[in-house]
């Protein structure tokens, strides 16, 4: 079962982390403006993260197959690339693998990421393939214990019955096939999402809480907020009743989950690597203003000095950035509220979690991944302590990492007690890890203005590394369509056509024309 395999999977999910330093980029100057200029115009892209780095990408692809005469600038205001990709050492030692701290999974229906790692010869590592026991914790007891074995799928069945996984697994098909035309060649271009929601007939999923969709189409109460909500708490830090139904069911749509070896934020930067772009890091971006000018409307001021563009990209969160827009402008973006997340790694000598927190018995097997629901406090419990704790493998003979996952900072006193007293290292951080993702049909624009352009208007409806890639694509489609009469796949954004060399199950749009 699709629902059942992801759940011992979705450990390596989607947080964030402080800055971690990653050679990159020597950051240098952008010139300052001196209309009236002459020469190639000018793009800037401000965030360097997923959706910034791939959009340089998709330019770049225009540039190469049609010869479209544009010069990049991607601004950044950290010293790494990879927005919410990002690794740390155990124990602040380069000698033990990198643990992922940001976005840390992407699967197979992830076309773009799955063949960057191909293009880019990156070494996949599949998490499919890891043993992993998997508990369902509501605060006070143990609802789900599940190792690899033919018997915990008859406890799965015992519990829930047959249909209830049956139905969740086809409405989560129904929703990835719909998804997958978005690497087709006539995949849709928007500059409204409720629009695109429509199309895709998706206004059920985005303007219903997960829990209503999922009951309301067959999938028995005790499934929703037990197993999915696991999901959705572990990937987005929101329960069931609270998430919309889009995002519920991308949370349980992990078949064949992966990470690039070494860190996923290596594919942003090779993505930046190959569009020859500008990239200046430690530089903060702090207004973006218009002027009357035909070739540079745009001036971007950043703390290196004002820049004239001829369009501009906004690649991060609006209200995350603090740059100031002009008024008529800022107004279309409303503010978006955040999950704010605790993240705590750490190393134990500790094969598994304290049995008696558990509550246990010496021969029952301790589950190496927790996930929990809320549905206790529902029914008058207490709250779990955690979003997830799962175990990420060793760094030496007796020494495993463990990463946790919690609305509230955890406790030294309380980690040792769960850890029988042998926690070895530990590393805190807290972040507005992900959008808050209540059921709605209102989205920020996607086109600001002529010229400029919001690629994280897509977030609060599909929040991942993967859809801010092919949000990214569709604006820079709709940017080269305005200013250049181009687009990525052709001279017209309707001109796109298939390739007939590139096989059906290969063909990835964009890569591929």
């Amino acid at each position: 079962m699709r629902s059942l395999l992801f759940l011992s999977l979705v450990s390596a999910s989607f947080a964030l982390q402080l800055p971690f330093k990653v050679p990159f980029f020597q950051s240098t100057v952008p010139p300052e403006d001196d209309e009236p200029v002459r020469g190639t115009p000018k793009i800037a892209i401000i965030g360097a993260g997923a959706a910034g780095s791939s959009a340089a990408f998709w330019i770049s692809k225009a540039q190469e197959r049609f010869g479209v005469d544009v010069e990049v600038d991607v601004y950044e205001k950290t010293s790494r690339v990879g927005g919410r990709s990002l690794t740390v050492y155990p124990h602040g030692n380069d000698t033990f693998e990198p643990v992922e701290l940001g976005a840390s999974i992407f699967v197979k229906a992830n076309k773009n990421l799955w063949r960057a790692a191909q293009e880019f010869n990156l070494t996949l590592r599949d998490l499919s393939k890891e043993d992993n026991d998997l508990g369902i914790w509501d605060g006070e007891q143990l609802l789900l214990n599940l190792g690899n074995h033919w018997w915990d799928t008859l406890k799965v069945l015992w519990r829930y019955g047959v249909m209830p996984p049956r139905r969740a697994d086809k409405l989560v098909a129904d929703m990835l096939k719909q998804y997958s035309t978005l690497y087709t060649a006539d995949s849709p271009k928007w500059d409204n999402i409720t629009d695109l929601a429509h199309s895709f007939g998706w206004m059920n999923l985005i303007e219903s809480s997960g829990a209503e969709f999922f009951t309301s189409n067959g999938v028995s109460k005790q499934y929703v907020f037990e197993l999915i909500e696991a999901a959705s708490r572990v990937n987005y830090g929101q329960n069931i009743d609270s998430i919309h139904a889009l995002e519920a069911a991308c949370s349980i749509a992990a078949n064949g989950a992966s990470q690039i070896e070494g860190g996923n934020w290596q594919i942003f930067e090779r993505f930046l690597n190959h569009s020859g772009a500008n990239v200046f890091t430690d530089t903060k971006v702090t207004r973006i203003t218009q002027k009357e000018s035909k070739s540079r409307p745009w001036v971007v001021h950043s703390d290196k000095g004002p820049t004239g563009y001829k369009a501009v990209i906004l690649a991060a969160p609006f209200h995350q950035t603090d740059i100031e827009l002009p008024s008529a402008l800022a107004s279309q973006i409303p503010k978006q509220p955040y999950v704010h997340l605790h993240v705590t790694l750490l190393t134990t000598t500790s094969p598994n979690l304290n049995r008696e927190y558990l509550a246990l018995s010496p021969n029952e097997k301790v589950p190496s991944m927790l996930l929990t629901t809320y549905d206790g406090v529902r029914q008058g419990r207490k709250a779990p302590e955690f979003n997830s704790i799962s175990y990420h493998g060793k760094i030496s003979e007796d020494e495993w990492v463990v990463k946790i996952f919690s609305e509230a900072p955890v406790e030294d006193k309380w980690l040792q007690s769960l850890f029988n007293d042998q926690v070895r290292w530990v590393h805190r951080a807290e972040f507005d890890a992900y959008p808050k993702l209540p059921p709605t049909s209102s989205f920020p624009p996607v086109k600001l203005d002529h010229g400029l352009f919001y690629v994280n208007a897509f977030e609060p409806f599909i929040s991942t590394m993967e859809t801010e890639t092919l949000a990214s694509r569709n604006v820079v489609d709709l940017l080269l369509n305005e200013e250049f009469s181009s687009s990525i796949c052709g001279p017209r954004i309707s001109g796109s056509t298939k390739d007939a060399a590139a096989p059906d199950s290969d063909f990835v749009f964009g890569w591929d024309c």
